[in-house]
């Protein structure tokens, strides 16, 4: 099921790729485990090969266009989910190379940052009706929820009936938004505000989002980020959330 997605998305260049079966085997294999790419066994062939595709991979945006065709099978927008985790980065993912600016400028483009939990990266997901991921966000730790919510909204290809997220998502402002766009908002408010509509027997299925997270971080990689470049930890997410649609 995988091969064709995979050729109809990747680069092709005069060279022909040898051995891609196994190029790829060993890309899962280090996102399952967590491993440094060095540390790739010798049956996958050399390391330098596998980590030069997935992070070059990345940075043409070929994991995401992944994503995307793997959700040809049928995105359900019954319901639609907002929600984001935090998730702590390894020591070495800082460093990466600076082009310009100082250095809290070079891990905030990275989308690094610390906030209460430390030291790492704030990941955003939209989920369709059966919990499956359809696009991801990356911000520094320290970022609040709700300036992302209007760019994951954009990216559906039409309206879902529900938008679902938690207190964290709670603002009239995004609110209005959704009703402008013509979906109905199942948001809780804050305690200290006022009631507002929100049909229980829709929230109550929020959990599912909760669920694919938890399913995306039995990956190594998802549950700690390893690297230094935003791209490629997008390409981890994406990887991820295509094995996670083909298992249904």
């Amino acid at each position: 099921m995988l091969a064709p997605l995979i050729e109809a998305c990747r680069p092709h260049h005069k060279t022909q790729h040898h051995d891609l079966r196994r190029t790829i085997e060993a890309i899962i294999w280090r996102c399952q485990n967590g491993a440094k790419w060095r540390s790739l066994p010798s049956e996958f062939g050399p390391w330098w090969i596998a980590a030069q595709t997935f992070i070059g991979w990345g940075r043409l945006g070929v994991w995401e266009r992944l994503l995307t065709m793997v959700q040809e099978r049928g995105v359900q927008l019954g319901m639609t989910f907002l929600d984001g985790s935090n998730i702590r980065a390894h020591q070495k993912a800082a460093g990466a190379a600076q082009k310009w600016g100082s250095r809290t400028r070079c891990t905030a483009g990275e989308a690094l940052g610390r906030s209460r939990g430390g030291y790492g990266t704030k990941a955003w997901v939209i989920a369709d009706g059966s919990g499956r991921a359809v696009a991801f966000s990356l911000a520094p730790g320290q970022a609040h929820e709700l300036p992302q919510a209007v760019g994951l909204l954009d990216r559906l290809l039409r309206m879902p009936r529900w938008v679902v997220a938690d207190r964290g998502y709670t603002s009239h402002a995004f609110r209005q938004h959704i009703w402008n766009m013509g979906s109905g908002p199942v948001i809780p408010p804050q305690r200290h505000e006022a009631p507002v509509a929100c049909p229980a027997w829709i929230y109550h299925n929020r959990n599912r989002v909760e669920r694919l997270w938890a399913r995306l971080k039995e990956w190594r990689a998802v549950a700690t980020r390893y690297e230094k470049k935003a791209s490629s930890f997008m390409g981890v997410l994406c990887l991820t959330a295509t094995f996670d649609w083909l298992k249904d």
